[in-house]
């Protein structure tokens, strides 16, 4: 660090986990997610957007997933996470977009008499102990549980809902992330010598 600071440069480090990219492994953890959710709102006849941009009041963002019931007329504003990122801003994005998730849908034609906000994380012990660690904080901005989500997701009604959903890893076994969990195991040989 101290070499490039002297010759005004800069230092730039690629982190590899078992010869993958993280941020490689995070995307396709995160695109995982998106499509299981797209599946299960799909299933429930709600209309979809991906990765839908805004710009409203000198706001800038995009919403994961956003869904739409052309018949309760309610939106759905899905943030997705592979894993638990800080919480602190994590509530803070999805409240601006639930915010703003009105008249984005007003531009997209659909009508909206209330917005639901839903935390989708890709479950694993460990996004479940970082929930854990800020259980208060989670709980109060994401009150429904998981279970009651998903059910309103396949009946809804025209009341805003906030919860956080855990999805499990649906991928394949072929997958990226279970090829690279595997671990190859060498016997261990053990050394006697005959007296």
């Amino acid at each position: 660090m101290a070499a490039a600071t002297a010759v005004d440069g800069q230092l730039a480090l690629d982190f590899r986990w078992r010869g993958e990219g993280l941020d490689r492994l995070i995307d396709e953890e995160h695109a995982a997610v998106v499509d299981q959710l797209v599946e299960l709102y799909r299933a429930a006849r709600w209309e979809i957007a991906v990765e839908v941009s805004f710009s409203k009041f000198g706001e800038r963002g995009s919403i994961d997933v956003f869904a739409w019931h052309p018949v309760v007329n309610v939106v759905a504003v899905n943030e997705v996470k592979a894993s638990v990122p800080e919480a602190g801003g994590t509530v803070i994005g999805v409240d601006r977009k639930a915010r703003l998730a009105p008249e984005i849908a007003r531009e997209r034609g659909w009508t909206c008499v209330a917005v639901a906000r839903f935390l989708v994380i890709r479950d694993s012990s460990t996004s479940r102990r970082r929930i854990g660690e800020h259980k208060r904080l989670f709980a109060s901005a994401f009150p429904v549980g998981g279970r009651d989500c998903l059910e309103w997701i396949r009946h809804p009604s025209a009341r805003a809902v906030s919860g956080l959903i855990f999805l499990p890893d649906s991928r394949p076994a072929g997958s990226t992330r279970r090829r690279t969990a595997r671990r190859r195991v060498r016997p261990v040989r053990s050394h006697t010598t005959d007296e």
